[in-house]
């Protein structure tokens, strides 16, 4: 008795040649594009051309200080703190190099537990989050102030050249002000997760489907992205 076998057999499309066919490519791929939300696709791309804007601030101002005649002031000295009666230089910027490096570690822990559907840990973590970034914000806020008062200005400071001010104030105030917003993100947040507002698919404002936490995932990637341009500001504006 002959068995017979069948089998099916399917045609691949023909292959478009040049810039059509890298696009259409593109456009075919199941797993790097259907399987990804909008919010999560959408960060991304937000955060992709936030680079672009941070990496040419700081290329503007490397180019500056390279291209300067005049010193350039020794940021050692600019941001010094006089405490107990000794001149300590930098304590403040690594005071808050600090809180915002342990703030992406409770985000992380914050993340994790949402995956996990605990919701008060996961409020309680993004909300200590939220107080590590408004300490930050707080103490920028001071080091502003302190030289404001000490004559710094976008076009002179008393130390050396003028571009100085209008870098300082320029690359930290945009991080200073990614910041901010995520601290009000993140207590608006946590307070929908403290609620259970993800659990009961209740309406509103960032508002998920029901059972998924990925809101806080994508605030994450927020987080994490603000915390890693800081690495970058305190080593070429405050280090070099």
């Amino acid at each position: 008795m002959a068995e017979t076998t069948l089998t099916d057999t399917v045609e691949s499309p023909e292959r478009i040649a040049g810039w059509r066919g890298i696009a259409a490519d593109w456009s075919s791929d199941q797993r790097a594009f259907k399987n990804v939300s909008w919010g999560k696709a959408m960060m991304w791309i937000f955060l992709l051309s936030d680079t672009f804007i941070f990496s040419c601030f700081l290329l503007s101002y490397m180019t500056a200080r390279m291209s300067t005649t005049v010193p350039w002031p020794n940021p050692s000295e600019v941001f010094a703190l006089n405490i107990a009666g000794r001149h300590i230089p930098l304590i403040l910027i690594a005071i808050m190099t600090f809180i915002l490096i342990s703030s992406s570690g409770t985000m992380a822990m914050a993340v994790n537990f949402g995956y996990r559907r605990d919701r008060v840990k996961t409020a309680v973590l993004m909300l200590v989050t939220a107080a590590f970034g408004a300490t930050f914000v707080g103490m920028q806020a001071f080091e502003w102030t302190k030289l404001i008062m000490e004559g710094v200005r976008p076009w002179e400071n008393p130390w050396g050249a003028a571009q100085f001010g209008s870098s300082f104030f320029m690359i930290t105030g945009f991080h200073g002000t990614h910041v901010t917003i995520g601290v009000i993100f993140l207590i608006a947040i946590a307070r929908k997760v403290w609620r259970g507002d993800f659990d009961v698919a209740r309406r509103g404002f960032f508002t998920s489907r029901k059972g998924h936490y990925e809101i806080v995932e994508i605030m994450g990637l927020y987080w994490h992205f603000v915390d890693l341009v800081w690495v970058f500001i305190f080593a070429f504006f405050y280090l070099w």
